[in-house]
């Protein structure tokens, strides 16, 4: 019987334009063999919760370069809780601040990247992620 291919949301929130390191990201992850969803530019918390509900994801990776981390990514999680998504890993990348990713942690994210991160990384993180909530 086939391993369950891990399906992972790849989301954009807030106003940040800045999409590359998202596509970067998300093709590395297709390329190691899950099903990447992208949402594109500009989602909601809201949108980005029920998108990862449809799509039935094992994992949502946020990037944010904006620096509304601390705003966005506690509504998300949120989101996810109040649709019964606790059992979904949230990676965040992005620009984010040493001071802040504690608490960001704390909040619920798996872990934090920043620029230059190795994609082999996050692949491997998602994998031992994912095979530890199973």
């Amino acid at each position: 019987m086939p391993e369950k291919k891990i399906r992972v949301l790849v989301a954009k929130p807030g106003l940040d334009g800045h999409d590359r390191g998202a596509k970067v990201i998300a093709r590395a992850l297709r390329d190691d063999g899950m099903e990447v969803i992208y949402t594109g530019l500009r989602q909601t918390p809201e949108m980005i919760a029920e998108a990862a509900l449809q799509e039935d994801v094992d994992v949502v990776g946020l990037s944010i370069l904006s620096g509304a981390h601390n705003a966005l990514v506690p509504q998300i999680i949120q989101e996810l809780k109040d649709n019964g998504q606790e059992n979904i890993v949230v990676f965040l990348g992005g620009i984010i601040p040493e001071d802040d990713i504690q608490g960001l942690l704390e909040q619920g994210v798996h872990k934090v990247y920043g620029p230059g991160t190795d994609t082999r990384e996050v692949c491997k993180d998602i994998r031992s992620a994912v095979s530890a909530e199973a």
